[in-house]
This record gives structure tokens, C-alpha cells and sequence, in this order.
């Protein structure tokens, strides 16, 4: 196995195969690319060999196995964060094997390597008012003001991820009969998200304001450049402390852009759309992943128990006391 430099394959795996083959999206190449630099950099450290002079069977299932117990104790990487990188690790080996047979038994040690088992804590999510109270704390005298509160409308009621948001083009933008933002989502799929008649209307607002060209961000920083995901996030943490100050059960939740993204999603169910249809709405690719909304609406469980009986009441067939009535139940 010392015949196959582990350089020639790391290069060949994101030239190749996630750019040209899988035409991956720019966030999985970035996540990708951590990943491999962390590994490599540990790698090194363990072999004392430079990154070039690695061979793929200096990268076994041992020295990846205390690479990802080093990223969780060392580095402070969750369960979650683990299993990513475990995931692209496998992603490169599972390539290797397809290019080197003779390398299969050595690639299938790390394909075999389990996910770590993790916590799956309740969405968090606003409810009606936090979403008032939200989207009243920017300051509507100021630019930035009226630009924060129609980025935070938008995201509470289209649920776009935030490199969807960040993303969006003046020209993805259609305020005619039928209103909606076109983006390009996860794997890179194009989707079509209808328009409320508030997001529409402070959309229209917006737009006439800053009179931007078509090919220009829909949200942007005061130079014109479009924001970056740091930026959201702080937006958004800036002003749900604000919003905290008006209603006491922000202090209890941690905000943030992928929360108003679960808000869009727990809308849409307490609302009584289907699962199929909030799948399709998020860009998910499958529709199991929506399950995680039925189990944080406490609302439609609390409608399941009042289908229920108390403990300790009669039971019973129901006769009905008109004898007309009990009739037509005999037939």
C-alpha cells in the first residue's frame, strides 16, 4: 500500500469527484476541506511525516479513530460535529476504493466505522408573540433598521436557510400575481417559495427604496455587498436581546437563524399543512426530516390527549334514549 501517495487522492477527490462529478455546493467543499486539513495537520503529528509524503495506508481506522475522539475532547466538537467529519472522511474513502481495488479491505475498515449516537433535543421555535416582538425591535428610522426587519420577515415566513438568504438575487424576486423568491437550495436544487401578502408588500417596499439592478444581493451591507452568514447571525442575535427586553421568554431561548427557519416550518404544521408539503416547502430531501416538527408541536399533542379518557371514568357503549333512535342503531 505504499505505493499510493495520499496527496494524488485528496486532489483527484475534490477536483474529480465533489466539483466536476457531484458538482458539490460550495458549503460542502468548504466543510469538506476542514475537515481534510484537521486530519491532515493530526496525521502528521502522529506519523511525523509531512502532509506529501502520507500513503492512504497511513490512514487507517485506528489513527481516524483518535483523530474524532481528538476533535471531540480536544477541540470541543459535539456528537454532530464528530459524525460530519466522519461523513467526509467516508465520502473519500468510498471514492478510494472505486479507483483502487486493492486498497477495498483497507477502505472498508473506516466505511465501517460507526456514527456516534447523540442527543436529539426539541426544535426550538417562536411562537406568535416572540415573532411580533422580533420583528418590532429594529429600528425602523434607520436604513439598517428597515433592512433587518424585512430580512427577519422574510426568513420567519419562507424559512430559507441562511446561505439561501444570502444568496438571493433583487432579480429572484417576483412580486406579480403569484408572488415568490426563487433560490437555489441544498444539492444545489432551484425551488420556488410563495410570498406572504406582509412579505410581499414589505419586499415591494424595500426594493423601491434601495432600487437595486436585477443581478444585485436582495440584502446587502451598506458598500452594496451581499451579507455573510456571520452577519445574519448577528442580525438576528442582535435583536432578539432587544426583543427579550418586551418579552420575558426570550431570555429562555437561544435565537438564531436557523430557529426562524423551524418557526416557518412549525407555522406551516400548526396551520394544518401536510407533512409532504412543509418537506417541499423547506427543500428537504426527504420527508422523515420533517418528523422533528411533530414532535416539538406541543399543540397537536394536547389535541391527541383530548381524544383520550381520564383514568377512573366509566366505560361504556352509548345507547342512544329515544326509542325512534335506538331504531335505526339496531339496523
Amino acid at each position: 500500500m505504499a505505493t499510493y501517495p495520499l496527496p494524488i487522492y485528496v486532489q483527484r477527490f475534490f477536483t474529480e469527484r465533489l466539483l466536476t462529478q457531484m458538482q458539490a455546493s460550495p458549503n460542502t467543499i468548504a466543510s469538506y476541506r476542514d475537515t481534510f486539513r484537521l486530519l491532515l495537520k493530526y496525521a502528521t503529528a502522529e506519523t511525523r511525516l509531512p502532509p506529501t509524503e502520507l500513503h492512504v495506508a497511513h490512514i487507517d481506522a485506528d489513527i481516524i479513530g483518535r483523530f474524532l475522539t481528538f476533535c471531540e475532547d480536544e477541540r470541543g466538537n459535539s456528537a454532530r460535529s464528530r459524525n460530519t467529519r466522519l461523513a467526509a472522511i467516508r465520502s473519500f474513502f468510498k471514492y478510494v476504493a472505486g479507483c483502487e481495488p486493492q486498497l477495498l479491505h483497507h477502505c472498508q475498515k473506516v466505511l465501517a466505522m460507526p456514527s456516534k449516537r447523540h442527543e436529539k433535543r426539541v426544535v426550538d421555535f417562536l411562537t406568535r408573540d416572540e415573532m411580533e416582538a422580533l420583528l418590532k425591535a429594529p429600528d425602523q428610522t434607520t436604513w439598517f433598521g428597515r433592512r433587518d426587519r424585512v430580512l427577519l420577515l422574510t426568513m420567519l415566513q419562507t424559512g430559507l436557510r441562511v446561505s439561501e438568504v444570502i444568496g438571493l438575487r433583487v432579480g429572484d424576486v417576483e412580486l406579480g400575481t403569484g408572488a415568490h423568491l426563487r433560490c437555489m437550495g441544498k444539492g444545489r436544487k432551484e425551488r420556488a417559495t410563495p410570498l406572504r401578502t406582509d412579505s410581499r408588500d414589505a419586499l415591494k417596499a424595500w426594493l423601491a427604496q434601495s432600487r437595486a439592478e436585477p443581478n444585485e444581493p436582495l440584502f446587502a451591507t451598506i458598500s452594496g455587498r451581499p451579507l455573510s452568514r456571520d452577519a445574519v447571525e448577528r442580525i438576528v442575535r442582535k435583536h432578539a436581546a432587544t426583543a427579550a427586553s418586551t418579552n420575558s421568554t426570550f431570555r429562555l431561548k437561544r435565537v438564531t437563524p436557523h430557529v426562524l427557519r423551524h418557526t416557518a416550518a412549525m407555522q406551516l404544521l400548526q396551520s394544518g399543512v401536510d407533512r409532504t408539503i412543509i418537506a417541499l416547502w423547506l427543500g428537504h430531501e426527504s420527508i422523515d426530516t420533517t418528523q422533528v416538527y411533530i414532535h416539538a408541536d406541543i399543540e397537536l399533542k394536547e389535541r391527541a390527549m383530548a381524544l383520550t379518557k381520564p383514568l377512573g371514568q366509566a366505560s361504556g357503549r352509548y345507547r342512544p334514549g329515544d326509542e325512534l333512535l335506538a331504531f335505526l342503531e339496531a339496523l
